[in-house]
């Protein structure tokens, strides 16, 4: 692996835990459950991202890498389907908690969340340390 994937690999998982971090501080802080979910799906999304630096793709899109991951990642075995709904929960939380007017959030939502994020980038560090 060149010098260049090692860097933006390690720059996309510290954003993933700088988002995480953001996301508890919120939290704990009594931040909205829509700011809580933005930051920690941000957490998920920049781990998948690191990821597929690994797998020599980079999409342009949320929805490429989510469909990315579950190409090259779930359908192969190498994570279960668990991640996959991890990550597809924490989209279409983000997305009704950005955009959807009618919809509001609650902290148990937010609470869910930020410990699925927590538990994506785990396994995702372990597995871009393993290789």
């Amino acid at each position: 692996m060149t010098d260049y994937k090692k860097d933006l690999i390690a720059y996309r998982l510290e954003r993933a835990r700088e988002s995480l971090r953001d996301a508890e501080i919120l939290f704990d802080n009594g931040g909205s459950p829509a700011s809580v979910v933005n930051r920690a799906y941000y957490s998920i999304f920049y781990a998948t991202l690191a990821l597929l630096v690994t797998a020599e793709t980079e999409p342009s899109k949320h929805s490429g890498a989510i469909s990315k991951f579950d190409e090259l990642f779930v359908k192969r075995g190498e994570f279960p389907k668990e991640m996959s709904q991890i990550i597809h929960r924490a989209f279409d939380m983000r997305q009704a908690g950005d955009y959807q007017k009618s919809i509001t959030l609650t902290r148990e939502q937010a609470f869910e969340t930020l410990g699925s994020a927590k538990e994506f980038l785990k396994r995702v560090t372990g597995k871009i340390s393993n290789g």
